[in-house]
């Protein structure tokens, strides 16, 4: 890491800040600042780490056997760009280690990042294996991010593997490469492997239940003949649909279904008595059942007295202790039956299949009045449900809807931008909910302002849209969307209520809007739809659609309550992000009325600049260029730690006072040494004290810093100096690119140490770039490697300014910076021999009349004689108060440049003062004519001496 890098307010300098236990000032992401306060709590040091080993790890079969194939599979799609995968048992300690390269494999043993030894935080720090434990979420972590010194060359992203009926998280999956080779990617790569993982732990739940339905077919068999004990039965047959229910109504059946999961639900129970519609009476008893491999369950057995008899199966439900034994006579025999699909997929097992009727086989029913308790329990039941129990089925269902409210909780609103948040509730929500989904909202909202009421006439636009895939022919991103009367989308924004169009073939209403376009909808299998409002804080933003086409059932009741949650949760988010929007603009507003408007007039340089705001908050970067005497120009680029309108405001106050300070005329060290005053005054307590008493007591200017370069086209040399900030580019005019070597300098408002200068001779046509750090480093890169991507970008010879600029940020900017960007680019001058005349004097009152004939002819040379008589006056009266008030030796010199300039040097420190003579004074009136002959003038100090000044406008 450079020099540089020690000032600028990154994660190395929010570490040690850390460490330190003062306040973080850098941005670092949350989930990595929670780890580190962990860490610290957990009394691990950075710089030292104990890792425990274990040469035996006990780890649970189904879950390696269910892994196996990920892995293998992942390590080898990975192999070619240098990336290890990593899979750790539930307690962080590595299991196994796939794929990698050498050197990557060698750097990782090094820090004990191999099987058997603990990877949890509380042995490692941070890092993707620990923190997505403790975190119980995927997380990325790179860099400086990790609390371990020794892990800092490395990029990692993890993730929790749970079991998808408990949710317990059986093992941690985790990616592992070089820093350099990170990418955020990795994140979504080890999410979905992880997704495969549970998939396959779900497949093999479901075949430990088809184990159960094959046992107790095969019990009925063999009682049926008399074979005890049974044999193993060929693969069942399939069924589709529901068959006919041997006249029990849906009520019936509901009913049924309802008291059997109860009896699940209470392993105490073993036999219940429901009470069906029209007085038929049916007993439900709870029996225990064992596969052929050992696999346990549960059924609930059904008998109608006065209908169909019914028999129900659990087959996932463990054996609860209290249980009755099996009956000692098996049950009778059934119809062959294997469950529907549900739709989850080709190899979705039964246990996700909706229930499946059987008919009851003929036999002979009980006289009406008998005793229906008396033998019955212990008697022939008949099979009505197989799939997945209702208890497990509802327990699941609302897993999944509690991990997708979750999941909405933690995904939407991660940024405080509006588009960015509707397309996180589109992604939210496909496919997990929804196949498609789409999000409308008013350009008001877009911009930050208050939503008006909605009528049918206010237009909306297609802000984002989820899709399983790209021919659903719906509006695109960035289409205008109309409110016609009577819609569903209009409807729900006028009732401010969700809308549920189950079937859209059939809802007229809903092709009013475009009848083409849903005609095409319709075509490519749309088919059920709910339209939600966005509402937060008594406002309606916008509105969200969901629709169906690849799940064929259609939305339920149940679904629109599951859509008005997630849709809630978002329009709290879209409103925070709205309101950030307009804050945003009113800073940016701020910020822009306080940078420099437009171009300087100097002839120096030609200049071109970039400036690009934060995506999370207007910050403190700025930029300028200011013409000083002598046809010199100041180049000033600076940077104020934080984001938002204070540091705004702290950067308008410091370009001011830049400002002020150039007009004195101030070398660079020395400007530099004013401004650091400055600011450690105003955080000592002017304008400071106040504020930082009723809020933040580290608010203030700490950590602000600024380049300042002075170029001066007569002598070509440019001086360089810096309080912090990153080292200046110097691009000569055949392409060589040189970085400054330039003392670093403290930041501002420290004080104590003086500021350095580097004064380079400049080639004519080199170009200057200045820029801060934003530029250069952001979290997932260094600033070392940011300067070589600078380096090689600039390699270019005679390339404009402005093409400069673009080439820059084009090579360099993230897609989404972190922080301000200000970038400046002068490609230098040269004041030629044919503009400068110097002449160097005796300090005698006799040369004054030679000086003035001599500007005389000069100034007739370069066809100026319109301002002769007031240049000859004016270096008249110069040189003489040269030769009477000063020592040394006297120098005269004209610039034709923007305009004519007059200078004279002495040797003296001593500084005119303009005064207003009175009537008895024999002197004092020839600065007060120089003043009011020409446009200004004024004194700069130099290491010999001083110059005094004079310029006028050329005709």
């Amino acid at each position: 890491m450079s020099v540089a890098s020690d000032h600028i307010g990154g994660l190395v300098r929010a570490h040690e800040r850390f460490l330190a236990g003062a306040r973080i000032d850098a941005d670092v992401p949350a989930p990595v600042l929670d780890s580190w306060k962990r860490c610290r709590n957990a009394g691990l040091q950075p710089h030292h780490l104990l890792i425990p080993y274990a040469a035996d790890l006990g780890f649970d079969d189904r879950v390696r056997s269910a892994a196996d194939p990920v892995l293998h599979r992942l390590a080898a799609s990975l192999a070619d760009i240098g990336v290890t995968v990593v899979l750790c048992d539930a307690q962080g300690r590595m299991v196994e280690r796939q794929g990698g390269d050498l050197q990557l494999c060698r750097r990782l043993d090094e820090v004990h990042f191999a099987p058997g030894f603990d990877a949890s935080e509380n042995a490692a720090g941070t890092n993707g294996v620990g923190t997505a434990l403790a975190e119980r979420r995927p997380v990325y972590v790179v860099g400086r991010e990790h609390f371990a010194d020794c892990l800092q060359p490395f990029a990692c992203a993890g993730a929790p593997v749970r079991d998808p009926l408990s949710g317990h998280i059986e093992a941690v999956l985790d990616l592992t490469c070089l820093r350099d080779d990170g990418d955020p990617a990795m994140l979504r790569l080890v999410r979905e492997a992880g997704g495969d993982i549970e998939a396959r732990l779900l497949k093999e739940a479901g075949a430990r239940e088809r184990a159960l339905l094959a046992a107790y077919r095969r019990a009925a068999r063999a009682a049926d003949r008399g074979d005890w004990p049974p044999q193993p039965e060929p693969p069942l047959a399939g069924r589709d649909g529901v068959q006919d229910a041997g006249g029990l109504g849906r009520i019936d059946l509901a009913v049924l279904r309802e008291k059997a999961e109860e009896l699940l639900a209470a392993p105490q129970r073993t036999l219940d008595e429901v009470t069906l519609p029209g007085g038929r009476v049916a007993l439900l008893l709870r029996r225990q059942i064992r596969g052929a491999a050992g696999e346990t369950g549960a059924v609930v057995e059904a008998r109608v007295l006065d209908g169909p008899r019914m028999r129900y199966a659990d087959l996932s439900a463990p054996a609860a202790s209290g249980a009755v034994a099996p009956p000692a006579v098996p049950p009778a025999p059934t119809p062959p039956a294997v469950p529907a699909h549900n739709g989850d997929g080709p190899d979705t097992v039964s246990a996700f299949a909706p229930y499946t009727v059987v008919p009851p086989p003929l036999t002979t029913e009980p006289a009406p009045g008998a005793d229906a308790h008396a033998g019955e329990a212990d008697g022939p039941g008949w099979l009505v449900l197989v799939g997945e129990p209702g208890v497990g089925r509802l327990a699941l269902l609302a897993r999944r809807r509690l991990g997708l409210v979750h999941d909405a909780g933690v995904r939407i609103g991660t940024t405080l931008d509006v588009t960015r948040t509707a397309e996180e509730l589109t992604e939210v929500a496909v496919p997990r909910f929804a196949d498609f989904a789409a999000v409308d909202l008013p350009d008001a909202v877009l911009r930050g302002e208050e939503p008006g009421p909605f009528t049918a006439d206010t237009p909306l636009r297609r802000v984002a849209l989820g899709a399983i895939h790209q021919e659903s022919h719906l509006y695109d991103v960035g289409d205008p969307v109309r409110c016609v009367p009577g819609t569903p989308l209009t409807r729900s924004l006028e009732t401010r209520q969700p809308v549920l169009e189950p079937h859209l073939g059939r809802a007229a209403d809903w092709a009013a809007q475009d009848p083409d376009r849903c005609e095409q909808v319709l075509a490519a299998g749309i088919h059920s739809l709910i339209a939600v409002p966005l509402r937060a804080r008594g406002s309606t933003l916008g509105a969200v659609a969901f629709y169906r086409s690849e799940q064929p059932a259609p939305f339920e009741d149940d679904d629109v309550a599951l859509a008005q949650e997630l849709a809630g949760r978002a329009a709290i988010c879209i409103d925070n992000a709205r309101l950030y929007t307009r804050e945003h603009n009113t800073a940016l507003a701020l910020q822009r009325s306080l940078l420099p408007r437009g171009r300087p007039e100097q002839s120096a340089v030609d200049i071109a600049y970039r400036y690009l705001p934060a995506q999370a908050g207007v910050g403190g970067d700025w930029f300028d260029v200011i013409p000083l005497s002598g046809a010199r120009v100041a180049l000033v680029v600076g940077d104020v730690v934080g984001h938002g309108l204070h540091a705004a405001a702290t950067m308008g106050r410091l370009r001011t006072a830049v400002h002020n300070f150039c007009s004195l005329d101030l070398p660079a060290d020395e400007l530099l040494t004013h401004l650091d005053d400055l600011v450690g005054r105003l955080d000592r307590g002017e304008g400071w004290a106040v504020e930082a008493s009723h809020s933040d007591p580290d608010s203030g200017i700490v950590g602000a810093t600024c380049l300042c370069a002075v170029y001066d086209p007569v002598s070509r040399r440019c001086t360089f100096t810096r309080a912090g900030h990153p080292v200046p580019a110097i691009v000569a005019p055949d392409g060589t690119v040189d970085f400054v070597d330039l003392p670093a300098g403290a930041p501002l408002g420290l004080g104590g140490m003086p500021f350095e200068t580097v004064e380079v001779e400049l080639a004519e046509g080199s170009q200057v770039v200045l820029y801060t750090d934003g530029l250069v480093e952001d979290r997932l890169r260094d600033i070392d490697v940011g300067l070589d991507q600078l380096r090689t970008v600039l390699a270019c010879a005679g390339r404009p300014p402005e093409e400069t600029c673009d080439a820059v940020l084009d090579a360099l900017l993230p897609a989404r910076p972190t922080d301000d960007v200000a970038l400046l680019v002068a490609s230098t001058h040269a004041l030629g021999p044919d503009r400068v005349a110097q002449w160097d004097l005796p300090s005698d009152p006799a040369v004054v009349s030679s000086s003035r004939q001599t500007v005389t002819r000069r100034l007739a040379e370069w066809g100026l004689d319109e301002l002769a008589f007031t240049t000859e006056l004016v270096a008249s009266e110069l040189v003489t108060n040269a030769i009477r008030h000063a020592t040394g030796p006297v120098q005269l010199r004209l610039l034709r440049e923007r305009g004519l300039i007059c200078e004279v040097f002495d040797g003296s420190a001593t500084s005119p003062r303009l005064r207003r003579a009175r009537t008895e004074d024999e002197g004092g009136r020839g600065l007060f004519l120089v003043a009011q002959l020409t446009e200004r003038w004024g004194t700069r100090y130099t290491p010999d001496g001083k110059i005094i000044w004079a310029e006028q406008p050329l005709p």
